[in-house]
């Protein structure tokens, strides 16, 4: 989560320690390889904050050299005898830094050492080697900023400095400013949404005024996507903090939908609704390229929970759609358990598969599976040249018998 200004009041200092907090987690697992070689007899005991220093400063010293080796010496030391529990730790941080410079060409940077050895195997097989060297350098790389337009405008585009990708989504591969001060962002002409993430909204291929149930609306992308396809948008969510920040985008955007706070599982509608959208919690896997913390806090139990969890939601959302209705069901997870698995499941289950086609992606055949399901990953390039690489997704459409 990024600092706040009242954490850190400058801005200046506040991108730069977001920057090294990001970093860090980028290259946590070659981190975490060389602090095993240069500490041969592991971590001091009782030394205070001295594994958190020395992993932000090994991440400087080696991944961000334009804020050069001394700097990152001397806030190291300062760090250490700013805290009485790791004041007599100073030299042996400086040593393990200064041996950390000597090492430094041979730090290795590959899928082994930076994704965790878990989903390293599970993603070999599900993706095959290759895919997952490249998933291991999209960790690296990070993510580009995706938009999706309010309405079709080359100026808007040409002033963001953009490319377009699929359907209304655009693509801002480098900028000097914040999201809030981007051309056309107090107007209310575009949200951020990564292009994967865009595409579950647009497969309903519904009628105009088609009443849609949106679950787990905030922050509120799929919701604008669903007004702007013309439907009647009920947007579904149960943390009140995250409701506001969805009345936010919504209002900025000057977009109406029906917001109801309430808990999936147990919300019952008042009349049954056309379609459904089930963006469904989970684990996340998906969007490590910005956010690289997830991939080293998920396990096998985790993820189990979730999947029983998103077959209850699943259940649900069946029962809120008319007979003939249209369920699509996503994740932002790379977890066959929370995405293939559970449209195979979900077919037994009052529903039947609608194939999503490439016609559907506009003519983007890529991502379509022989089961007629999208699959998008981090090796998967989005339509276009030099447009790069997208979240992993999961979107499966059914329509209820």
């Amino acid at each position: 989560m990024p600092l706040s200004a009242e954490e850190i009041a400058d801005p200046r200092d506040r991108a730069v320690a977001n920057r090294l907090i990001t970093t860090a987690l980028r290259y946590h697992g070659p981190l975490g390889h060389l602090c095993g070689d240069l500490l041969e007899r592991g971590l001091p005991k009782k030394s205070g904050r001295f594994e958190s220093v020395l992993m932000l400063s090994l991440a400087q010293l080696l991944f961000m050299p334009d804020l050069g080796d001394h700097s990152a010496l001397f806030l190291a030391g300062e760090a250490m005898r700013s805290d009485q529990k790791s004041q007599h730790l100073v030299k042996l941080m400086n040593g393990v830094l200064r041996e950390a410079q000597r090492r430094r060409d041979a730090v290795v940077l590959d899928a082994s050492t930076l994704l965790p050895a878990g989903l390293l195997k599970k993603w070999r097989q599900a993706y095959g080697s290759a895919a997952v060297e490249a998933f291991g350098q999209a960790l690296i790389d990070g993510a580009p900023l995706d938009l999706t337009l309010k309405a079709e405008s080359a100026s808007l585009i040409e002033l963001l400095g953009a490319k377009p990708v699929l359907g209304d989504t655009v693509r801002v591969e480098t900028r000097d400013s914040t999201i809030d001060q981007l051309p056309g962002f107090a107007e209310g002409r575009f949200w951020v949404q990564d292009a994967a993430a865009a595409i579950p909204a647009r497969l309903f291929g519904l009628a105009a005024g088609a009443r849609v149930l949106d679950v787990g609306a905030a922050p509120g992308g799929k919701t604008a996507q669903l007004v702007k396809a013309g439907y009647a948008v009920t947007a579904l969510e149960r943390d009140a903090s995250r409701i506001e920040r969805l009345r936010q985008n919504l209002k900025r955007l000057n977009y109406l939908a029906e917001v109801v706070t309430a808990d999936a599982l147990d919300y019952v509608p008042e009349k049954l609704f056309d379609g459904v959208l089930l963006d469904a919690p989970c684990s996340a896997t998906g969007t490590f390229r910005r956010h690289p913390e997830v991939i080293w806090h998920r396990d096998a139990a985790g993820i189990d929970n979730r999947v029983r969890l998103q077959r209850q939601l699943i259940e649900r959302a069946t029962a809120c759609l008319n007979p003939g209705g249209v369920l699509i069901y996503c994740v932002c997870s790379l977890e066959t358990e929370e995405g293939e698995d559970q449209a195979a499941w979900a077919s037994t289950q009052g529903l039947e598969v609608l194939p999503i086609t490439a016609q559907d992606l506009d003519g983007w055949a890529a991502p379509v599976t022989k089961d007629g399901f999208v699959r998008t990953h981090p090796d998967l390039r989005v339509p276009g040249e030099n447009t790069g690489t997208l979240d992993g997704f999961f979107v499966a459409r059914f329509r209820r018998r």
